[in-house]
């Protein structure tokens, strides 16, 4: 197993992961994340592809990074006559809803209006987190045509939501 290339290929989903699921950019958690690979590479079994594991220690760590979050927090508040400062908002404004609520419709819509074989490719890959592999096998056609497939889905998307990049 190449480390380097994991790393390489996962990197920015791992980091997209953790800053979904922990609402901050967080280099400890990703540390975290490739020390797990690292640890359980051995116990890594081929059933299904190698970005839906790498999702699934991502996940995991940022969860685990939540709770021993919440433990600190629980701790500062019972300690401390000043943790209404350590408590954050996370609740968005009403405002802040509505951006984000149009964003993923334009997005939605955007992968809906791709060509069927684009869109197929996307929702695989993108979406379902399987390999350029195993797409290739269940569309039974060669990889590089699923790579083009998604390079062109991609480059019509970057195109329809120019907007929002």
């Amino acid at each position: 197993m190449n480390f380097e290339e994991i790393i390489k290929t996962n990197k920015q989903n791992i980091k997209n992961i953790v800053r979904l699921i922990t609402k901050q950019d967080n280099e400890d958690v990703e540390q975290e994340v490739y020390i797990k690979l690292w640890k359980n590479s051995e116990s890594y079994q081929e059933r299904g592809s190698m970005k839906s594991w790498v999702n699934t220690i991502a996940k995991n760590a940022s969860k685990d990074y939540l709770k021993s979050a919440a433990v600190k927090n629980e701790q500062a508040c019972s300690e401390d006559d000043s943790a209404l400062v350590n408590i954050r908002d996370r609740k968005r404004n009403p405002e802040e809803q509505i951006l984000v609520s149009e964003r993923q419709k334009s997005i939605i819509n955007a992968v809906e209006n791709l060509k069927p074989k684009f869109k197929e490719v996307i929702m695989m890959c993108e979406i379902y987190g399987y390999s350029y592999e195993e797409a290739s096998k269940k569309l039974n056609c060669p990889i590089g045509t699923i790579k083009s497939r998604i390079f062109n889905a991609k480059k019509e998307l970057a195109i329809v939501l120019q907007d929002l990049l």
